[in-house]
């Protein structure tokens, strides 16, 4: 059966309708919008970046301030033995 086109007010944008009046493009944009926007990975994809970003941080802090102090140490052992 063909679906007809029906407009509720002067002005709307028209849409097929079934025989009972529904508005089944509508249903079908609003369940797959609200779809994608639930089921939307994009922000557990940012956090997990967001993790690894801080822990590479937190790793090079560490490597910096280890490898410092024992910089450190060895300039001043240097220099100990020359002066």
């Amino acid at each position: 059966m063909p679906k007809k086109v029906v407009s509720t007010s002067p002005g709307s944008i028209r849409s097929p309708r079934d025989d009972k009046g529904n508005s089944m493009v509508t249903y079908q944009f609003m369940s797959a919008w609200l779809t994608s926007r639930i089921r939307s990975e994009r922000a557990a994809s940012l956090v997990e970046y967001a993790l690894l970003v801080a822990l590479i941080a937190v790793v090079c802090i560490a490597a910096v301030t280890f490898l410092g102090r024992n910089a450190s140490d060895k300039f001043n052992q240097v220099g100990s033995s020359i002066g």
